[in-house]
């Protein structure tokens, strides 16, 4: 029997076409973002599911498709897939690391410079019409702070962290970093989370949402920053407390922020971080380049690829499945 695929969203890439002469592939083609009972619907019946990090992969999904064989995420982060339940399934789980990390760096770099300088201000004060001939120039018309010689504290050493520590490198920033596990890297002193905090004038948020690292930012360790100090975060919206960073935001301990993703999203209307002049705002595009989508997609196809061989994933985030007794074949 031919298995059946479901695809949560049209890919870009080459490998999504292969994937198509080796099983019945079906396309969610829109308009807007799959609905959570259409997900359930489309999966009752299939042997693998391809998803996107807006799709929520938990125990109710699954108990709805009993045939389910493998999932592969069109993501690095899995945190909207219960993977404990998956893994009791013998469910292998696909996702996409390792082809990002520069283009989220690059982004992370962007939204610490566009902070720092305050270009979304910038923006909307020109927009908006308001630079105009009785607005004068003067010494301290939209002054932001210097990038260049400061202090970056990042949160979380891993392969982003450490491609924004190289950036931080060439602006000649002294680079202070906590990691949950040691971690040496040239160039990066290791301290404590409350003394990067403390000693750091830009902080970027580099670890993964997991139960010990949700809310690790929360308002005391907010209130431990250094006054005027920036805040960016590329990671994982659930990571950092919102109301408390609108908070010292709002009363002037931190001078700004840059955030790419949030705890609800799309960002809820009600968010205290979308009324503050002093934050710069991003839609999750972290990894938003036409080349580096491409090769995630490629990525996500080859692990179902290699599921629908019989084979390991190329990159799977519960390897422990291929165990004897683990994953079962698609039919």
């Amino acid at each position: 029997m031919t298995a059946r695929v479901f695809v949560t969203h049209q890919l870009p890439g080459e490998r999504i076409h292969e994937l198509a002469r080796f099983c019945d592939l079906n396309v969610w083609m829109g308009p807007g973002l799959l609905p959570a009972a259409t997900l359930r619907a489309e999966a009752a019946a299939c042997q693998g599911l391809i998803c996107l990090l807006t799709d929520r992969i938990d125990r109710q999904l699954l108990d709805a498709a009993p045939g389910l064989r493998f999932v592969s995420s069109m993501s690095v982060g899995v945190d909207h897939v219960d993977v404990a339940a998956l893994t009791a399934r013998g469910i292998p789980l696909g996702h996409t690391p390792g082809v990002l990390v520069d283009t989220t760096a690059d982004t992370a770099f962007a939204l610490l410079m566009a902070a720092a300088r305050r270009l979304g201000e910038a923006d909307r004060f020109v927009r908006q019409g308001k630079w105009a001939a009785d607005t004068a120039w003067a010494p301290d018309f939209f002054t932001g702070k210097d990038v260049g010689g400061a202090t970056l504290g990042i949160v979380g050493l891993g392969a982003i962290g450490q491609a924004m520590a190289r950036r931080a490198a060439g602006f000649g920033m002294r680079v202070l970093a906590w990691n949950r596990t040691p971690r040496a890297v040239p160039g990066v002193e290791l301290l404590s989370l409350d003394e990067v905090l403390a000693h750091s004038d830009f902080v970027s948020v580099h670890v993964a949402l997991t139960e010990q690292t949700r809310q690790l930012l929360d308002a005391r360790r907010i209130a431990l920053m250094k006054p005027g100090a920036v805040l960016v975060n590329t990671a994982r919206g659930g990571i950092v407390d919102e109301c408390a960073l609108a908070a010292a935001l709002a009363d002037g301990h931190l001078f700004a922020a840059g955030i790419d993703v949030y705890e609800q999203e799309p960002v809820a209307a009600d968010n205290p971080l979308l009324g503050l002049p002093n934050v710069v705002l991003a839609p999750h595009i972290g990894s938003a380049t036409l080349h580096t989508r491409a090769l995630m997609a490629d990525m996500a196809a080859d692990n179902a690829l290699a599921a629908l061989r019989g084979a390991p994933m190329p990159c799977c985030v519960n390897p422990s499945v291929y165990a004897p007794g683990g994953a079962r074949e698609p039919g």
